[in-house]
């Protein structure tokens, strides 16, 4: 009856750490990045004590000892992903977790992908401080720092595009509300110019085009004028000149045939020379969405497109799927940084929780190292975070069992006592 009482015992230790765990997930059940546990349950050892006979080489005495318990095991099921007001949270949707790299230089991971970029620009993690990894060029980890990257240069206009109708019912056009932007980030408002020739009809012979007027000498610290070359007098044909106010800067030809943009002359190449600044190359494209064709004498060709801007701050940070930073400067350019590591493990055995919702390798040879979306490994998704895994009604009809064990190990405890008690009392008797 003594060896009942610690049988007893073990059911007691037992179940007690069984609640604790059920404890440690509930408690957990709103921890970002949390993997809740299982204890796992084992009996403790058997005797071969003869305490029966039996046939057939079959042991009739063979008698437990009671419950053991042989540590928990992890549930790496992926959590709800839920929507944060943080452009640098960040979850995986998949297999994978985040490295982090401590002052001591070790490498935890995470799924708790609570981010953000420190007083010297570099990213962390917001718990603990500890440097967010990312992949170089060569697959080996290195942080992600925002140096030379907090400003964005400004690129020079080089192609403006053109769409709408050039009226063919009139000789004179303008477009204005051209922008060419400098190197410098600085913005000039041209005009272009349309003249053309409306007074053929068809059948009638082109009168031939006069010599083009030569262009005058330079005149140190004055762009030079540039020569403006004649069209034939054939309808379609357009001369073109880029002003920048009342000063011609850039000429060009343009000719239509049944209403659409020759080919040959559909883009104008000309250089437009600002005062104190380099030239700046433009290619003036008509070969999209513009024709020619009578319509009053009023044009609807306007600017659809161009290129070039002006330098701008970084205005946001945050991830694409790829796990790459993407950055989005107030001069609308976006650009891509560092790309975050991915790690992963084929075996439960090859990880340890340390706390603050970060677990260690205990087996390196059994981790892989890759980015997200490549080799099984899941995509990153930004501005979310992944919530526990804990399943609430699952650890409470667990705990139901907790109880009852320990309230059967407790009365088999009892009832044991109970049985002394009356042996006692039968040999005063």
């Amino acid at each position: 009856m003594l060896e009942s009482i610690y049988l007893g015992m073990t059911g007691l230790l037992g179940y007690s750490r069984g609640l604790k765990v059920i404890a440690n997930n509930t408690a957990n059940m709103n921890t970002p990045g949390f993997k809740g546990s299982t204890l796992q349950f084992a009996d403790l050892f058997y005797s071969n004590g003869n305490l029966g006979s039996g046939s057939g080489g079959r042991n009739y005495g063979q008698v437990g000892y009671g419950l053991d318990t042989k540590g928990t095991t992890f549930n790496f099921r992926q959590g709800e992903l839920r929507q944060t007001s943080n452009d640098l949270d960040a979850a995986i949707d998949g297999l994978g977790l985040f490295n982090l790299k401590d002052d001591a230089g070790n490498i935890h991971y995470t799924r708790a992908g609570q981010f953000q970029f420190n007083a010297d620009g570099v990213l962390v993690n917001r718990s603990d401080n500890a440097k967010v990894m990312g992949l170089d060029a060569n697959g080996a980890l290195t942080e992600i720092s925002l140096s030379g990257l907090k400003t964005h240069a400004g690129a020079a206009t080089t192609t403006i595009k053109f769409s709408g109708n050039l009226s063919s019912s009139t000789t004179d056009q303008t477009v204005k509300g051209i922008t060419v932007i400098d190197a410098a980030g600085g913005e000039h408002a041209l005009t272009l110019n349309f003249t053309g020739f409306a007074g053929n009809t068809p059948g009638t012979p082109p009168t031939p085009g006069l010599p083009p007027t030569p262009g005058l000498p330079p005149t140190p610290g004055i762009p030079p004028i540039p020569t403006i070359p004649t069209t034939p007098n054939t309808p379609g044909f357009w001369n073109v000149a880029l002003m920048d106010g009342n000063t011609t800067v850039g000429t060009g030809m343009i000719r239509f045939q049944d209403g659409k943009p020759d080919p040959a002359t559909a883009k104008i190449s000309m250089t437009y020379r600002a005062k104190n600044l380099a030239p700046i190359p433009l290619t003036f494209d008509f070969s999209g969405d513009v024709t020619s064709f009578a319509g009053g004498t009023l044009s609807t060709l306007a600017v659809a497109s161009q290129d070039g801007y002006g330098p701008g701050a970084m205005s946001k940070a945050t991830f694409d799927a790829a796990g790459n930073l993407v950055l989005t400067y107030s001069n609308g350019q976006t650009s891509k940084a560092a790309r975050l590591a991915l790690s992963r493990f084929d075996s439960l055995d090859a990880v340890t929780a340390v706390g603050n919702n970060q677990f260690t390798a205990s087996g390196t040879q059994a981790w892989q190292l890759g980015k997200a979306g490549d080799s099984g490994f899941g995509a990153v998704r930004a501005g979310q975070i992944e919530i526990s895994n804990v399943d609430l009604s699952q650890e409470f009809s667990d705990l139901v069992v907790m109880q009852r064990g320990y309230q059967s190990s407790s009365q088999v405890i009892t009832t044991a006592n109970e049985m002394l008690q009356e042996l006692f009392s039968m040999k005063g008797k």
